[in-house]
């Protein structure tokens, strides 16, 4: 039986950014995407499972390859955060409906099938879905992470906010990307666990 471990979800990072005064976000996005599609190589390479969790922008009749297809056609405002953080074979995808991605999707059956207890928040914007995907988190009992550079808002006093929610209220590590190592250990008599650990004198300590 597999132990339980880290996800890292990717909070609505499939985006066309298409909707009147945007340019601000799709200016914070971009480099936040570099940031992200780093931090996401360091969690493959330790195994940590990656998981899309993605609006369906209404389009009820399109699946999550229309999705991308349409958020990284070079008409889309936000088509260079698409491309730079487009899903591969290897990820799994969330559709949500709402802000939250555990209202009416299969996160929650997804995270019990991989035995996930720790979860690395990241995405846009910070203080509408990844907030709501937070709460719901942390009132399932799980360990929130949420790299303070690894998540845009509108403005970055709403993103400050939402940080600061996420690190008083839900108890999250909102230490920057870099500061998060992933290691894998092994306990005797079990398999190696993929394990989440703060960088040294970063963040909030994990015990």
């Amino acid at each position: 039986m597999p132990t339980a471990g880290s996800a890292l979800l990717l909070i609505d990072v499939i985006n066309d950014l298409d909707f009147p005064g945007s340019a601000a976000l799709v200016a914070q996005a971009e480099p936040m995407s570099t940031r992200l599609a780093a931090l996401k190589r360091r969690a493959r390479a330790a195994g940590v499972p990656c998981i899309y969790v993605n609006d369906n922008f209404g389009r009820w009749r399109s699946d999550f390859r229309q999705t991308v297809a349409h958020c990284t056609a070079a008409s889309a405002p936000g088509h260079r955060v698409s491309k730079r953080l487009k899903p591969t074979r290897d990820d799994y995808f969330v559709l949500k409906p709402k802000h939250s991605g555990f209202f009416d999707t299969t996160l929650d059956t997804l995270l019990a099938a991989l035995r996930i207890e720790r979860i690395i928040l990241t995405g846009i914007a910070g203080n509408i879905c990844v907030l709501f995907t937070a709460n719901d988190a942390y009132m399932r009992g799980m360990r929130l992470f949420a790299p303070a550079d690894c998540i845009v808002s509108n403005t970055p006093e709403e993103n400050a906010y939402a940080l600061q929610q996420i690190a008083s209220v839900l108890k999250g590590n909102v230490t920057v990307s870099s500061g998060i190592r992933f290691r894998r250990s092994r306990r005797p008599g079990r398999p190696p666990e993929k394990q989440l650990q703060p960088g040294r004198g970063s963040g909030h300590a994990v015990r």
